[in-house]
Order: structure tokens, then sequence, then C-alpha cells
């Protein structure tokens, strides 16, 4: 990179940084100003401007300010007191952040809840977020009031919308006889930052899904800090069709707009063949994304539109490295600002200069206003290195090591965890670097260069040892990304008979020009012997959460049994992938064929 380049990259990465602190500086756990607060303002500032649009139905910030004032009331008439939870269980909405922007002007809490969720992973979300009333619509009333009979306090459930069951309560006629008006702010008085705004579930793809305690101090960071790190401004339209039961969407898209003057254009359900025509109609300048959202759309033919929209800048985290340069080119996007972070922990990073593949930066000359780190890690125990003191240490320049964040009692440090504090505490690393010190482990594995750059790796325990090697799922995938007629791959290791670690395994969909013995082949050049994938798995489509991300809980269940496994499956066999068949998986599990 040439002086000049450098001292560009380095202007840039600081003007969204400086901006990004100064929006978020005052946001403190003991301040009375809560996240409603900070929107009741963007109100009063642009009332008549068009906040939210979703199909043909727009509101303006005024009225989604008077929509919230009815739920505030509403609560208030009916019982729920400050500091009580609410479920909400619905799709999505023009009414959905209204709903709970309102309920945390009168001190309550809201649990937003998957609402792709059914049955016994309902029930189990219902039951941790301690609620006595949940709100639903037609769409979503039956599967939550089967989900209630099965709890050990049944909630009073309201709905909006027609919907058939005795036990509902219509929420609809309830609202007309609420006022419009702002609760009086009494109602919230004492109340600070650190107190509760909202319980967001992470995506359960390793198990059932957590309630992670988000407080509004947390909702400002995620909300301010996005206003400030996109730069968006009140002429923008932002475009949001992840689900807003989750932060990403929720939160950081809304944020963006809400608290700039801006506009959010919603959609109901991600829809790869719409996506580029609602783009161009709507007028949209930024999207929000999370990574295979990219990856669907580059799979799609050629668009109308694609490359003839107004965007300036698509946000968001997970887009892989592999496909970063593929889709800033092919959709031509101007910028894009990728993030990391997790619901539960305390660790924030941003891509500010738009380096392709990087999730974050932290410059070593800026490292003391960050409370990120690397600590070196220990794959095959899945634990941080200690050494003989029994502290840890920070991994080396271009070695791959688990994110931790350091806890502190300020905003950017805090840590909130789970309602489970068992759970909460078991993410901390204490006495990790110096005694007395605490760390939350983010589960997440990366590496840094000389640059400062954090690049993602792979999940804890996705890495797995095969042959005295460390494997990881993430770097698998993408090789297997760039082979032809693989349209998706998800890679992770499953346990083979008595041998030690564990074999790798990919799920992959292909096009109709896929050749399994060409694949063979690429795998052979693309990746070490101890990485190549020894079973693989053709799939139609793989099984993802509300964001998109891979559930391989199942598929690692089922491993590479064909009397599980519904679709083909094959066994490199030293030379080509063959058919697995029951006989084939006796001889793998015997020995008889080494693997």
């Amino acid at each position: 990179m040439s002086p000049m380049a450098r001292v560009r990259r380095e202007l840039r990465f600081l003007r969204g940084l400086i901006r990004t602190l100064r929006r978020v500086n005052s946001i403190r756990p003991d301040s009375p100003r809560l996240v409603c607060d900070d929107l009741e303002a963007a109100v009063d500032a642009w009332r008549t401007r068009a906040a939210i649009t979703l199909g043909r139905r727009t509101i303006s910030y005024g009225e989604l300010d008077e929509i919230a004032n009815r739920y505030a009331h509403w609560a208030v008439e009916h019982g729920v007191r400050r500091g009580q939870t609410v479920a909400l269980y619905m799709p999505t909405r023009v009414d959905y952040l209204p709903i709970w922007y309102g309920l945390s002007k009168v001190g309550v809490a809201t649990a937003l809840i998957n609402n792709n969720l059914t049955g016994q992973p309902l029930a189990h979300c219902l039951e941790i977020a301690r609620a006595a009333i949940a709100i639903v619509d037609g769409e979503t009333a039956a599967p939550l009031l089967e989900a209630n009979q099965a709890l050990d306090r049944p909630m009073v459930v309201w709905t909006l919308g027609l919907a058939e069951g005795g036990e509902l309560r219509d929420l609809t006629q309830a609202l007309r006889s609420c006022s419009q008006l702002r609760p009086d702010r009494t109602i919230r008085e004492g109340m600070t930052a650190k107190d509760t705004a909202l319980f967001i579930f992470t995506s359960g793809t390793t198990g059932l899904p957590k309630a992670a305690k988000i407080n509004h101090m947390r909702a400002q960071l995620y909300m301010r800090g996005f206003a400030a790190a996109t730069d968006a401004r009140k002429d923008d339209r932002i475009y949001v069709t992840l689900p807003l039961y989750h932060a990403t969407g929720g939160l950081c898209g809304m944020g963006a707009a809400l608290l700039n003057g801006g506009s959010v254009v919603l959609r109901q359900h991600f829809s790869a063949s719409h996506f580029w025509s609602d783009i161009t109609s709507e007028g949209c300048t930024m999207f929000v994304y999370i990574g295979e959202l990219c990856r669907y759309l580059l799979n799609q033919a050629e668009q109308p539109g694609e490359r003839t929209h107004k965007l300036r800048l698509a946000f968001g985290n997970g887009l892989r490295p592999e496909i970063w340069q593929a889709v800033q080119a092919r959709f031509r996007l101007p910028h894009i600002l990728e993030f990391y972070g997790s619901t539960e922990g305390n660790v924030s990073l941003f891509n500010l200069d738009g380096k392709a593949g990087a999730i974050g930066r932290v410059p070593f000359y800026l490292r003391r206003l960050f409370n990120v780190r690397l600590a070196r890690f220990d794959v095959e125990t899945e634990t941080v290195v200690r050494g003989a003191n029994g502290l840890g240490a920070e991994a080396a320049v271009g070695e791959v090591g688990e994110c931790v964040g350091e806890i502190h009692p300020d905003a950017r440090g805090a840590y909130s965890g789970y309602v489970d504090a068992a759970a909460s505490e078991k993410k901390v690393l204490r006495n990790l670097f110096k005694s007395g010190d605490a760390w939350f482990a983010t589960g997440d594995l990366m590496r840094q260069d000389a640059d400062g750059y954090f690049y993602f790796v792979d999940r804890v325990g996705d890495t797995f040892r095969w042959k005295g090697e460390n494997v990881s799922t993430s770097e698998v995938e993408q090789a297997l990304a760039r082979i032809p007629g693989i349209k998706e791959a998800s890679v992770y290791g499953v346990k083979v008979g008595e041998l030690d670690g564990r074999a790798g395994m990919a799920s992959i969909v292909v096009d109709d020009g896929f050749d399994m013995g060409a694949f063979a082949s690429e795998v052979d050049h693309a990746l070490p012997a101890y990485a190549r994938p020894v079973f693989v798995r053709l799939e139609r489509a793989i099984a993802t959460t509300g964001t998109f991300k891979h559930r391989k809980i199942d598929m690692v269940a089922e491993g590479f049994d064909p009397a599980r496994v519904k679709r083909p499956v094959y066994v490199h066999d030293g030379d080509a992938y063959e058919p697995v068949t029951a006989e084939t998986v006796d001889q793998i599990t015997s020995g008889e064929m080494r693997v």
C-alpha cells in the first residue's frame, strides 16, 4: 500500500471512529436517559417525516410515537407494572418497534420471541422470559396458544387482528380507547440505563435459545452506534429484510435510520427474487445484511435493478471473505460496513474503512480505547492457554486466538449476559491477563494482522481436530465455495467409531452443472489432506435459523449414516467420493475401511 493510500485509509477510519465515539460517549449505566428518550427526541425533531414503510403502509415519526403511546397506556390500564415483561411473538410489522418502544416508556421490558419457533423451543423461550402477558397476531396466535398450555404459569394472550381461540383478548379493540398522548414521564422516574429494556434470544444453532438481557444502555449503544458508524442522514432510506426480533435488523438497522431522521423500508420475509425490485422501487440508499443473505443474492440470476440502484452503503455482519469482492463488484456497492458483535457480549468491532474480508479494526496506537483482545487458545481442549502462573497470554500477530472483551462497569465494557446467571458466569474468564481482571469469552476464534484488522476464523467447537491437525470449518467452507457447481456449503466434524478427533463432513447445495468427480479433484487441489471433507452429503437446502445461520446441530447428530440422512451421502475413499451404504458404514466404524 502506498503512503498516500495509507493516509487516506487512516483518515477514513478515524473519521468514522470519532463520529461513533461522539455519539455513544454520553451513554452511562446510571443515566436516567433511556432508549425511549432517544426515540422521543427523534420524534420531536422529525415528527412529520416518513419513519417506517411496509408494503403500502407508511407511518410518520409522529404516528410511530402515537402508536407507542397507546401501548404504553394499554399496559398501565391492564395492570402491567414497571419491571415486568411482555412477550412479543409476531412477524415483522409496521408497529413492531412502536410496541416495545411504547412499553419501555412505562418501564416494561419486552421479550422479542422468534416468530418461527413452535412447540417446545417456543415454550422454552416463553418460560425463561417470565412474561405474564403475550402479544400475538392472527398468524402467530395458534402456535403460542399451544405452547402456552405447556407453561407452569400460562400467560394472558392478547391478539392484533382476527384469530380463533376463546383464550384470546382483543388488543385491537382495547387500543382504541387508549390515549395517543405520551404517558407522564414520572411513571419511569428513578429508572436508569442499566434497567432491562428487551430480551433478545440467541439463534439456537447448537441447542435451545438463551435469553440475553438488553438493558437501555445496550440498546442505545446499538442504535446510536449504527446511527453514527453508517453516517446515515435524514434523506436515507434503509432496507431491512432481517427479522426485527434480533439486534441486527431490529436495533442496528432501525437505529441507523430513526435516530437520524431517515426512513426504514421493511419487508416481512427476505426474498432474493424481490430484493432488487424493492431496493429500486423504494429508492433505498442502504441495506442491512447477514452474510448468507449476500450469498443468496449472488446465487440468483442477474436481476433488473441490481446495478442501477441508489445504494451507497451495505452494513451488517458475516459477509464471508470469499464472496466479499464479488458482492461489491457485481452489485456496484460503493461501500460495505462490516461489524462484529454478539447479542449478549461486550465486544464491538467496525470495519470502518471497508477492508475486504475484515470484521473490524483496532490499530495498535489506539488499543487503550478498546476492550477487545485475542487470547491464546487450545483448540483440542477448547480453552484459553494458561501458563504455570495461571494467567493467559495474548495471541501474537497472525496467530489464531479467542476474542475476549474486558468487562468494565462503563457503557462499552459492560456485560449484561443472559437471564440464566449460571450461563452468564460460564462466559466470564477471570484472572486472565492479570490478577483480578474479568473478560467476556465470545467463543469466536480470530486472528489480527499487523495493521490491526481482525479476521473471523471459526466458532469455538466448530474448529475440530483430525489427524493431529486443527481444521477450521469456516476456512474449509470458504475453499469449497470457490469450487464450480457449489452454491452453498456447511462444514462440521462427525465422530467415526473409536477414532480420535472428528472427521470433516460437508453438506453442500449444488447447481445442475455439479460433477462429483471434478469436485473430488478440486478438493484435493484446494485443501491439505487433513482438511478435506471425508464425507459429503448433497442437500436441496441447508437448514438455517431466522438470521440465516447454518443450524449444524441436527446434521452433526445425523452423522454419515444413510439410515438417518435422507439425502445422498458420499465418503472419500482416497481417490474419489463414493456413495455410503449400510455396508460402508459398518466397514468404516469397524476400521475395515480407512478414512
